[in-house]
């Protein structure tokens, strides 16, 4: 599918500098890296917000299993002092 964008004159020619400055053969060639990188970090960010998402849940289920857990930090340091 080809997709038209319209982007002001001087936002092209500074998209055209960083395209030569960056070592791409194409205006065309930085704009698909950029989406590309965009995406990717789109995924990861889903991915994380996904991550929390169970790691809230699996503290819930052990919440309501084995009710408020303590904090062990003073246990760990007491632990330590011996």
């Amino acid at each position: 599918m080809v997709q038209t964008l319209t982007v002001s004159e001087r936002l092209y020619q500074q998209l055209e500098i960083t395209a030569r400055n960056g070592g791409f053969d194409s205006l065309e060639e930085l704009i698909q890296k950029l989406i590309e990188v965009w995406q990717a970090h789109i995924e990861e960010l889903n991915c994380r917000q996904e991550t929390v998402r169970r790691i809230d849940a699996l503290r819930e289920r052990l919440s309501r299993t084995y009710g408020e857990m303590e904090d062990s930090v003073e246990l760990i340091r007491a632990d330590r002092e011996r």
